[in-house]
């Protein structure tokens, strides 16, 4: 009974179910590096900037296998993409338990995790889903990416703990078992199938013979070159690579933050997970929102405002309660950047290159924004001893880019 029901569910929502867990051990993982920051400046005694950069160069390595993967899933199923990215991730974050210097921190945690990253990253989750669905495209990548925030509310406490009680090596070492366990598990079961044309099956579920206006016009056979031409096309690496670099500042250098405005180091770790929370709610609210509109640009200009909003907050947080209350609102916005990312490439240059598009977007916004915004942050820290210009930077950003956004022209 239960097999034949699954028989006839969709299989796009497998898709979508193997990429919210791949996504959920992955970012979740990735995204307790700020709570390892301060016990490694203690213990360690390198300067912030130093440990910052080994976030930076993950995130750039990070862009880079994003351009081989995103087109390597134009041509192949998910299933090993995943599996080897799993694989090498744990790898780095193994080794990274063992570090000595600042040089095998760039090398395990910054290059191995960040190469790995790519193959179980947003690029080829979020492309492998959006292939399966048309008119509920934005629901769908939404909810996949809800894994995101429920594994960084799942782990960073974890993680949190295990720093506390134990050591922050143990902690790395505790993230790659699991990336390796689940990330293999998961691919291999899940994530076989490529698109749906390809098993006589329609996107969205539909049935033969009923294709959606939508449907029809949503394969544009743009090559990468096309794209790399198109004004729209910049217009979203400056949009979401100034978001990405506000995220990425903020997810390594928050706890160090509240720390030294006195707030606890459980309340403080606790706040990523915090975030992940209110990113659950955004991720699907931002998804859903964008099938529901003329344009989705909307979507992603709301949630930036809603990000400058949590910034300001930050900016003059003192207490536990203000920082998550930060946590909460800014969760919420910075919850519309994955799924709005493959959604507006799709909608402004189809879905039939998704994959290529999107690793060339991820490598602009993530290789230039995602890597500079932590050493960007431990830099102002080092130079001035305080975040409070990091932050206001951050508010300016991404009240400029919710106006750029609004120039984005529809697709043609």
């Amino acid at each position: 009974m239960v097999i034949e029901k699954l028989k006839n569910i969709y299989w796009g929502w497998f898709v979508v179910t193997g990429a919210f867990l791949i996504l959920g051990v992955s970012y979740g993982a990735r995204y307790c590096f700020g709570i390892f920051v301060h016990p490694m400046f203690v213990d360690s005694q390198w300067q912030m900037s130093a440990i910052s950069l080994g976030f930076s160069i993950n995130i750039l390595m990070y862009a880079v296998g994003g351009l081989v993967s995103g087109r390597l899933l134009d041509r192949m199923a998910p299933r090993w993409i995943m599996t080897i990215g799993a694989c090498i991730t744990a790898l780095g974050f193994i080794a990274t338990g063992f570090v000595r210097t600042p040089g095998q921190l760039y090398l395990t945690y910054g290059v191995l995790c960040g190469i790995g990253s790519a193959g179980i990253g947003m690029v080829v989750s979020g492309s492998s889903v959006g292939k399966w669905f048309v008119r509920r495209r934005g629901l769908a990548i939404g909810v996949a990416s809800i894994g995101i925030g429920l594994g960084t509310m799942a782990l960073t406490p974890v993680a949190g703990y295990i720093v506390k009680h134990y050591h922050w090596r143990i902690g790395f070492m505790f993230l790659g078992v699991l990336v390796l366990i689940v990330g293999v598990l998961v691919s291999q079961v899940l994530m076989g199938r490529s698109r749906p044309e390809e098993y006589n099956l329609l996107p969205d579920g539909d049935r033969p013979g009923i294709v959606p206006l939508e449907q029809k016009t949503d394969i544009f056979h743009a090559s990468s070159a096309t794209v790399l031409r198109d004004y729209r096309f910049w217009v979203l690496v400056i949009c979401f690579g100034s978001a990405i670099m506000a995220q990425a500042m903020v997810f390594v250098h928050q706890v160090s933050y509240a720390v030294d405005n006195n707030i606890g180091r459980i309340a403080a770790a606790s706040s990523l997970g915090a975030i992940g929370v209110a990113s659950i709610f955004g991720r699907f609210f931002f998804g859903w929102f964008s099938d529901h509109i003329r344009d989705p640009k909307y979507s992603a200009l709301l949630g930036y405002l809603i990000m400058a909003s949590g910034m300001f907050i930050l900016l003059n947080t003192e207490t536990a309660g203000m920082l998550y209350a930060y946590a909460l609102v800014y969760g919420f916005g910075y919850g519309s950047i994955a799924p709005m990312m493959p959604v507006l490439l799709s909608d402004r240059f189809g879905r039939d290159m998704l994959g290529s598009a999107f690793g060339l977007l991820v490598f602009f916004t993530a290789g230039i924004g995602g890597s500079l915004g932590p050493v960007l942050g431990g830099i102002i820290y080092d130079k001035t001893g305080s975040y409070d210009d990091a932050w206001r930077l951050n508010i300016i950003l991404l009240i400029f880019i919710s106006l750029l956004v609004f120039t984005l022209k529809p697709k043609r």
